[in-house]
């Protein structure tokens, strides 16, 4: 698959998945209600989203629909972890929304990019590798990171760098959680990169943030 063709077909699966998601009302989630549900996600997650502990995935600003969708797939067993199954198992489709629309009130905390690792960490980022058939990291994720709450795609700016790169190795190594094209196009993508190209583009994500609006104050 050729590099252009690889961008293109990422746009239509963000595409398709937004008209998908188009065509049912979604539940509201209710960040007040949120706040008390989410008091035991705290723990591994820190009480503002942000993890102290490398390994958990900061949550703060991820998109309510997505960390609703992956408590879901906790829940079903679509996603296997003992202790999310654990967490997700009492929670109902409306308490999902609440605890993610909490977490998405919230601020991350951008870390810094190792700078040996910046140059080719950003140009698999902004640019993919038509070498590799990699296709840009941005085209699902955006620019800042931000990524596509329509179309399913995660918030991945400001994540650690540990976690990100463990996800990528499992992906790499054929792990799959769902059933649609958002779950199987990160393992066909991760199997093409090698350990360097992970660490590179892992620690790049960290450094990464959306640029601060500056307000103008007249004196």
């Amino acid at each position: 698959m050729s590099f252009r063709h690889g961008v293109a077909l990422a746009a239509l699966f963000a595409f398709g998945a937004a008209q998908a998601e188009g065509t049912a009302a979604p539940l509201a989630g209710d960040a007040k209600a949120g706040e008390t549900k989410a008091a035991a996600c705290g723990a591994c997650h820190g009480i503002d989203g942000n993890s102290a502990d490398k390994q958990y995935p900061k949550l703060a600003g991820q998109h309510e629909s997505y960390i609703a969708r992956q408590l879901g797939q906790f829940k079903s067993g679509q996603r296997m972890n003992p202790i999310m199954l654990g967490f997700a198992s009492a929670l109902s489709e409306q308490d999902m929304h609440d605890v993610g629309a909490y977490f998405a009130g919230k601020k991350i905390l951008t870390g810094v990019a190792d700078e040996k690792l910046v140059a080719r960490g950003e140009a698999l980022y902004r640019g993919g590798d038509a070498k590799l058939g990699v296709p840009a990291c941005m085209a699902c994720h955006g620019p800042d990171g931000r990524g596509n709450p329509g179309a399913g795609y995660p918030q991945v700016g400001g994540q650690w760098t540990d976690y990100v790169a463990l996800k990528l190795k499992e992906w790499h190594d054929g792990t799959v959680w769902g059933s649609d094209e958002r779950a199987r196009i990160m393992p066909e993508i991760a199997k093409k990169l090698s350990e360097q190209d992970i660490a590179a583009v892992a620690s790049y994500i960290e450094g990464l943030h959306a640029a601060e609006t500056q307000t103008a104050r007249a004196d």
